[in-house]
């Protein structure tokens, strides 16, 4: 775990500089060259990854799940939540990165299997039942879960046209090279939290959270 202080925030994270070309623009994206090394780690050949990343910083790479992170995906707006309250209440998170309207939270392996089953057992699916003396609320919507056999596309460390068309960007950026993971426990309290904060959202339309800080210094 990380205990380096480093506050990210989407479009203004600041992040150390050093000579490779990952590297230098660490303080535009918060990647450093640890956390893109971790990301390579997930994939058959490291080296090519990390060495693609030098030619080409705003190169986003398909790695897959299973034995480095799993990932969760959530629709972006609960992603947010999820991820607002792991950090307002909780333990933090590890590395979150956004992609085509949906959050992906990196997450300890072995989560994309337990987390459906806690979700399904606590009655938080998409039935949306809350068996506790809340009543019904609203619903937890569904998470894909990414794990073994799966794959996901990691957004580049330096972003670029193509990715901002896509809405690829980390949110909480990989700073270290072996960085705190959450396990299907806290990203199953972070989901019911959520859930249960949507049906208390006023009716007007949220402030802009695109600038919403994270510091990573807190995770544990």
């Amino acid at each position: 775990m990380s205990r380096t202080r480093n506050t990210l925030a989407a479009g203004h994270p600041s992040g150390p500089s050093a000579p490779s070309d990952i590297s230098c623009t660490a303080g535009t994206t918060g990647v450093t060259p640890a956390g893109a090394a971790w990301l390579a780690s997930a994939g058959t050949y490291p080296r090519s990854a990390l060495s693609l990343w030098e030619e080409q910083p705003h190169a986003p790479v398909v790695l897959p799940c299973g034995s480095v992170f799993d990932v969760v995906s959530a629709p972006s707006t609960f992603g947010r939540r999820m991820l607002d309250r792991m950090w307002d209440e909780g333990p933090g998170s590890g590395p979150v990165a956004g992609f085509r309207g949906r959050m992906l939270l990196f997450a300890l392996p072995g989560t994309a299997q337990r987390l459906p089953a806690l979700l399904g057992w606590e009655e938080w699916d998409a039935r949306g039942r809350d068996t506790g003396e809340a009543g019904r609320t609203g619903a937890v919507p569904p998470l894909l879960c990414h794990g073994p056999g799966d794959a996901v596309t990691v957004p580049a460390p330096v972003p670029g046209a193509r990715a901002d068309r896509s809405g690829a960007r980390w949110v909480v950026a990989p700073d270290t090279r072996h960085p705190w993971l959450p396990g299907p426990e806290v990203l199953l309290w972070a989901a019911v939290r959520a859930a249960r904060a949507a049906v208390r959202i006023s009716i007007f339309p949220p402030a802009d959270q695109g600038a919403n800080v994270y510091d990573v210094s807190r995770r544990r």
